[in-house]
């Protein structure tokens, strides 16, 4: 296939003719440009789950809570789930429960159980009354992480909540709490410590008065894991929490110091309790007298590897003598717990798991892929496939034509997907694995988009040619790391390490570690062109995941650069940034390095993202977080002096909306676009205010941006990848809009490409083709809104009206309006049951070139220019193109005037017969006329056709055939062939013979019967 590459030597030397205008402190009403909507891309290739739920006695109903994408809901066993949280609340579900006595009421605790380097928290408990159709907040804001809700089987008011509380830093807000009003006042029934939280909350399902609980003494740091200690303990109530016993020392479990501890309760046997615990002796445990004493019946590292992670447990809810603890795999016991078999359900890592308590076949499973659904007792699994709730780590895009979009799927595979098609939906079939792994970023050759460089943990740095599916690791110093902490390393590759090609030469690849790497030969050799950038902290360096488990996977190395970028405008200049807080200064290509470190940024925040400045040489904006320190404020920094001096930007931000990414608009200076933890922001002045920009996106963090042709694409951690396919409506924002009783913004040039917007549960939503038209009503037209649209001549070629029906028909409402014209002039005529093979009425899309919108409300127009861009993947020219659309419009018009003639063929040939009816001895005269014009339509028209399928059995006539070379040379971009010539010119010939005899029978005979002037008039109107 002949690729597409677009030059950016023109777009870079823009820049540096661009003027600079003073900025003026400036917001604006959402509600001017709020029709500039985000599109959910996709991957409908479902993200990490850590909660499930399903209803007893409605088998098709299940929820699942996402992390960091919100709570879903499906009502027909999995194959297609929707959001019931979008527009309330959103961000990292830990815990789903419905109430058994009313199932129309669901508790949501926010904040997921899986603490893993990129986890994100929750915000509280929120309750729905309707199934979740609506929601409420009821408490415990301040819990970042719930891990387990409990409601009373009788009395939904009754609510229990497992706190796991800030694992970032000591706080009070942990433990089990307990609500009796329907969770809006919670009392705090059982606490350990403030550095330790309950992590897992069962109810005896035969006495909801006894309750176990397990705590959790853990902690994230920004360069450690620490899973276990003294506040890790195990309890028992039996009067609904007001009493509690620990049980963690009974005899038969281990000794020592605990971790994460599951625990679940048979429904069958109320003593029967079983325990899987983190400990250098742990295991599978199991206790037959209600807690007071136990015994280990399996210690096999299959179900207790990576404990932090996993740790979960489940008795059957009808066999007492089955449990299920999931870990990678899942794994079943049908022997009380002594020998497990391992199962896969479609993803691995699994999370949490819901059994009917009336059907033991019937089952949801939670993990790294979302939630699947089994009714045969997981012989058999729903997809995971049609879930939105991929995390990606990072965005870019390439030089193909149209763009793809590339990121890294947390516990998945890397991903390039195109930002649009020309069908209905963004689909499976529009996207593939790339290079690298679920943790890296994703660098594109500039000259190549088929050449991909990823990254992955461990240092892995792979190089893939998607044209030929060749692989090639290139790490730039490959010893495998595994197992063991940082302070070993000749080279600290963080998890998310960046890997990026130099603005200025497509040959330069830079990577870092704590240290920046250069290749201009494709990774075959490296060259490091800077000593260590970070603070190189020897006391954060150690394993991670202690103290009984380490887990060394690079995702806590610490002390590493984290991000980096060149200035776009200044070759030489480049930037980088610390994950303990460093920010360097290179001015001379890497020679030398300076640490230009803003004085007021607290040590060991993380430099998250960095934004070389589109329009000074010196200049650079960057991201940083510090909530793995708890602190979750935001930080945001400018500079232009090369570091000498900086400028802090977060005023307008949420106090909590820690920032993560920052981009600036490389067209329209001083507009910066800003992702945090729980949304999106914009500022229009250069950082000195900032908005939301957070539109129909649903509550998400938003891990990475970036602009490509105008178009805004955001990558989040549970939500998959969204777009704005226009920013140039902001860049034309000014304060007199509003003002105004209306406002055409002019629209951004458009590609000649087909496509549909068709909103799926199971696709990504596609671009419409054609131009998108915006503007803003401020008052409701009195008689009319119209658009004209104009060609280079003037010539009016479409327009559309309020006053319309059908597809020319404009819907609109006070204040921001998108409209779209798919870039065709008017279909040709058709009538009444017409019957076509492979035959479209479709008009022809118009050529390239330049193009005007007028926007007419009741007599006053405003006007705006714009250009219609040709389909680069085709080399046809300017030419070429204009004798596509010629040949389409002859064949248009022709196909009009045919069924045309057709149509009052018919209305002559009624009102002929309406005649003979009235008078019987007109039959003679007229009979004869009746069949000549029917003897002319059955030539025109295969009149016999009356279904789809027909034309099969009745041969299709010349309006079909004609209607055809539509398809024939309607097909791609291209100068019609001279063999649809040929066709072209002999069907219109035939065509024109009988059209010649039909117009010699109207005006030598029917016009001495009937009115035809007065017939064709009418027709005229309609």
């Amino acid at each position: 296939m002949r690729k597409i590459y677009i030059p950016i030597l023109s777009f870079l030397l823009w820049f540096l003719i661009i003027p600079t205008p003073e900025i003026k402190a400036q917001t604006y009403d959402e509600k001017i440009y709020e029709a500039v909507q985000w599109r959910l891309v996709g991957p409908h290739r479902g993200g990490r789950s850590a909660a499930v739920e399903g209803i007893a006695g409605a088998p098709d109903t299940y929820y699942f809570g996402a992390t960091g994408g919100g709570v879903w809901r499906t009502d027909d066993s999995g194959k297609t789930w929707r959001s019931v949280s979008d527009g309330y609340f959103g961000g990292s579900i830990g815990a789903v429960a419905v109430a058994p006595s009313d199932t129309s009421i669901v508790y949501v605790g926010g904040g997921e159980k899986t603490v893993r380097g990129n986890v994100s928290y929750g915000y509280g408990i929120w309750k729905s009354k309707d199934s979740g159709k609506s929601w409420e907040q009821t408490g415990l804001k301040d819990s970042r992480f719930i891990p387990r809700v409990r409601i009373h089987p009788k009395n939904p008011d009754v609510v229990y909540a497992a706190v796991l509380g800030d694992i970032f830093k000591p706080t009070p807000d942990r433990g089990v709490y307990k609500s009796t009003d329907g969770g809006y006042n919670w009392e705090k029934i059982l606490y350990v410590n403030e550095v330790s939280g309950a992590i897992d909350l069962i109810m005896d399902p035969n006495d909801p008065e006894t309750l176990y609980a397990t705590t959790w003494e853990v902690k994230r740091t920004p360069y450690s894991l620490e899973s276990g200690g003294p506040g890790s303990k195990m309890f028992k109530s039996t009067d609904g929490g007001k009493n509690w016993t620990q049980i963690s020392r009974n005899p038969g479990l281990p000794e020592g110091l605990l971790g994460i501890m599951g625990i679940t309760v048979s429904p069958v046997n109320s003593n029967r309790l079983w325990a899987i615990v983190e400990n250098l002796n742990g295991g599978v445990f199991r206790s037959d007298d209600g807690g007071k004493t136990w015994e280990k019946t399996n210690e096999d590292r299959n179900l207790r590897q990576r404990a932090w992670y996993y740790t979960r447990i489940y008795a059957d809810t009808q066999e007492e003598n089955t449990v299920y603890v999931v870990n990678v795999r899942y794994h079943k016991s049908t022997d009380g717990g002594e020998t497990f078999t391992s199962h896969s359900a479609p993803h691995g890592d699994h999370h949490d798991l819901w059994i009917d308590p009336n059907n033991n076949k019937r089952m949801v499973i939670a993990d790294d892929g979302g939630a699947q659904v089994s009714h045969d007792g997981g012989a058999n699994w729903s997809t995971y496939m049609n879930q939105p709730t991929a995390q990606f780590y990072r965005v870019t895009t390439d030089n193909h034509f149209p763009y793809r979009i590339y990121g890294a799927q947390q516990d998945n595979s890397t991903m390039r997907i195109a930002h649009r098609n020309e069908g209905g939906a963004i689909t499976e079939s529009d996207w593939e694995v790339s290079a690298g792994s679920e943790s890296g970023w994703l660098a594109v050759d500039p000259d190549n988009p088929d050449v991909v460089f990823g990254g992955n943990y461990g240092g892995l740095l792979q190089r893939l040619d998607h044209g030929t599916m060749a692989r090639r690791n290139v790490n730039v110093y490959p010893d495998n790391p595994m197992g063991h902490g940082a302070e070993g390393m000749k080279y600290r590759f963080q998890w998310n390490f960046p890997i990026f090609f130099s603005i200025h030469d497509s040959k330069v690849l830079y990577t870092t570690s704590n240290q920046v790497h250069r290749s201009t030969n494709g990774g075959q050799s490296w060259q490091t062109i800077s000593g260590d950038l970070t603070r190189n902290a020897k006391e954060k360096l150690g394993p991670s995941g202690g103290p009984i488990t380490k887990d060394n996977t690079s995702v806590e190395y610490y002390s590493t650069i984290f991000s980096a970028a060149e200035n776009p405008i200044k070759a030489g200049v480049i930037w980088t940034g610390s994950d303990d807080g460093l920010v360097h200064v290179s001015k001379d290509n890497g020679a030398t390095w300076e640490n230009v470190t803003p004085k007021d940024l607290p040590e060991w925040t993380q430099i998250n993202s960095m934004e070389g400045h589109p329009f000074e040489e010196g200049g650079v904006y960057f991201a940083a977080t510090s909530y793995k320190n708890g602190d979750f404020a935001p930080y945001l920094y400018k500079t232009t002096d090369f570091g000498k001096t900086w400028t802090k930007i977060v005023n307008g931000i949420d106090g909590e909306h820690f920032t993560r990414v920052v981009r600036a608009d490389p067209v329209k200076r001083g507009i910066l676009y800003a992702g945090t933890e729980t949304g999106m922001y914009i500022s229009f002045n250069d950082g000195s205010n900032w908005q939301p920009f957070q539109l129909n996106l649903p509550i998400v963090p938003i891990t990475d941006l970036t602009i490509k042709e105008n178009n805004l694409i955001a990558a989040t951690q549970g939500r998959s990848f969204w777009i704005i396919d226009d920013l140039t409506v902001l860049h034309q924002m000014s304060e007199d809009i509003s003002n105004k009783p209306f406002h055409l913004f002019k629209p951004q040039d458009s590609y000649r490409l087909d496509g549909m917007r068709r909103e799926s549960l199971t696709a990504g939503t596609n671009r419409p083709g054609g131009v998108l038209v915006y503007y803003h009503l401020k008052d409701e037209p009195k008689d009319e809104l119209r658009f004209e649209f104009y060609d280079n001549n003037n010539k009016l070629i479409r327009e559309f009206s309020s006053k319309a029906e059908g597809g020319e028909k404009i819907k609109y409402s006070l204040g921001s309006n998108e409209f779209n014209w798919n870039l065709r002039i008017p279909d040709a005529r058709g009538f009444e049951g017409m019957i076509m093979w492979s035959g479209p009425l479709r008009g022809p899309k118009v050529v390239p070139g330049d193009y005007k919108v007028k926007l007419i409300v009741d007599g006053v127009a405003q006007e705006q220019g714009f250009k219609v861009l040709p389909d680069l993947r085709y080399p046809s020219t300017q030419d070429d193109l204009q004798a596509q659309y010629d040949f389409l419009l002859a064949v248009r018009d022709k196909l009009t005037e045919t069924h045309e003639a057709i149509i009052m063929i018919r209305k002559y040939r009624d009102e002929l017969n309406a005649i003979v009816e009235k008078d019987a001895r007109q039959k003679r005269r007229i009979e004869p006329i009746i069949k000549q014009i029917s003897d002319i339509e059955k030539e025109l028209y295969q009149t016999q056709n009356r279904s789809g399928q027909d034309p099969l059995n009745y041969p299709i006539r010349l309006n079909n055939k004609l209607a055809h070379l539509n398809v024939i040379a309607g097909t791609g971009e291209y100068r019609p062939t001279d063999g649809a010539e040929e066709v072209r010119a002999e069907i219109t010939k035939q065509i024109n013979i009988q059209l010649t005899k039909f117009r010699e029978i109207e005006s030598n005979q029917i016009s001495k019967i009937l009115n035809i002037e007065e017939m064709k008039t009418e027709l005229t109107k309609k």
